[in-house]
């Protein structure tokens, strides 16, 4: 086989990758002694909370996109799929991660959780029955074993042709429709799971008292949008390394316009909650934005960052990525694609944030460090499972689509 055929990890890739790691490992060392060791260990969870959570979606989202085109049966993208499958690899460690923090937090109890305690409040108790310590660990433990199960599902059966190509035209129709029942097992949790119940549980529920029937599409709509960024920095980096020959302009617009797409439906969702809370006025809903807005009757500590999200994550993707000439331009789409995973980090900030520290932001080194160990993490774990496997998935029914891909 030719060289290019697998990854070979360079060097200063690996440096960095275990630069970033140490990094983050020293942030949490430093945010333990000073907060989580300290009066705040809010404020040390809640970071944890925040880059676990989030880190873990967007890499996750790159198997909902495997998915996803698996049930189009979408050709376009298997010049880069391989790419995407090391990314959602990336879920195995992070799971785990976010799994022990998760239930950290409703054993050791950081007072993330006020429903924890919920004597004396007639709205925790009413809601008592699906937030309650027994169901978070069982359904978290479910939903993030089960996103790694159906996950390597979907890479074994993908590789499973690398050797062995398929000897007839019968045989590529069973494997075909082997992947689309696979892929659409794993859409079907994924929307049990991402587009429905683990935002409630993990994020929403530390608002206890406030609920919305949009919030879970907005958490899928940020963490996807990012999550396609992600993939796209991956695929310009590869070809920027002189891998991925099939891979060209065409495959970048797509991308780029997947981007382009969701931060508008981000925005949509955005625009919406707040909207529909605000045309309501129902306490118990509009309590949610006492710490993000600012108005007449009170200023909220994270208005400036709750807008600044809002612009970084709308209009700089509208302006940008309008063009069909940014979409096709690898030094714009990269700049684009940090901006967005960045942007949507600092909205997940403030998710999070705005509810447990409410009267100041606190956003400091501290929070940025731990980022960084898990971009760390992502590109080392990236970075081995592209080493591993062939980057193209030469045998696959749809490569030749991919190969001819137009726009």
């Amino acid at each position: 086989m030719a060289s290019k055929e697998f990854f070979e990890i360079p060097k200063r890739y690996r440096t960095w990758s275990y630069a970033l790691i140490g990094v983050g490992v020293l942030s949490l060392v430093i945010g333990y002694i000073l907060y989580g060791a300290g009066e705040h260990p809010a404020r040390f969870w809640a970071s944890l909370l925040q880059n676990s959570l989030y880190f873990l979606l967007i890499t996750n989202a790159a198997m909902f996109f495997i998915c996803a085109t698996t049930l189009a049966w979408g050709g376009w993208q298997m010049s880069f799929r391989r790419v995407t499958e090391a990314i959602s690899v990336a879920v195995i460690p992070l799971g785990i991660i976010a799994g022990i923090v998760l239930i950290a937090l409703v054993t050791v109890d950081p007072h993330i959780y006020h429903w924890l305690h919920p004597k004396g409040d007639k709205i925790l108790e009413g809601k008592s029955g699906f937030l309650n310590t027994k169901f978070f660990i069982i359904w978290t433990i479910l939903a993030i074993g089960l996103w790694i199960v159906l996950g390597y599902k979907m890479r074994q059966l993908s590789r499973s042709i690398d050797d062995s190509p398929l000897p007839d035209k019968e045989t590529s129709w069973k494997y075909m429709y082997k992947n689309t029942v696979w892929a659409a097992v794993f859409i079907v949790w994924f929307a049990l799971t991402v587009m429905s119940t683990v935002p409630w549980l993990w994020l929403m529920s530390i608002d206890a008292h406030w609920y919305s029937t949009m919030y879970s599409w907005y958490t899928f709509a940020s963490t996807f949008v990012a999550g396609v960024a992600l993939i796209a920095l991956f695929v310009i980096y590869l070809k920027n390394q002189n891998y991925l020959p099939y891979t060209n302009q065409e495959h970048l617009h797509d991308l780029g316009k997947f981007m382009f797409a969701f931060s508008i439906f981000w925005t949509y969702l955005w625009f919406s909650q707040y909207m529909l809370i605000w045309y309501a006025n129902i306490p118990e809903e509009t309590v949610y934005f006492k710490s993000r807005i600012a108005t007449s009757h009170y200023t909220g500590a994270y208005a400036g960052l709750y807008w600044f999200s809002f612009l970084i994550n709308f209009l700089a993707p509208f302006l940008v990525l309008m063009r069909a000439g940014s979409k096709r331009n690898y030094t714009t789409m990269a700049f684009m694609a940090i901006v967005i995973i960045f942007g949507h980090w600092l909205d997940f900030y403030q998710m999070i944030f705005a509810s447990v520290e409410k009267d100041h932001v606190t956003l400091n080194l501290f929070d940025f460090g731990v980022a960084v160990g898990f971009v760390g993490l992502i590109m080392l774990s990236t970075g081995r499972a592209l080493a591993k496997y062939p980057l193209i998935a030469k045998n696959h029914p749809l490569l030749k689509e991919s190969i001819i891909h137009h726009t």
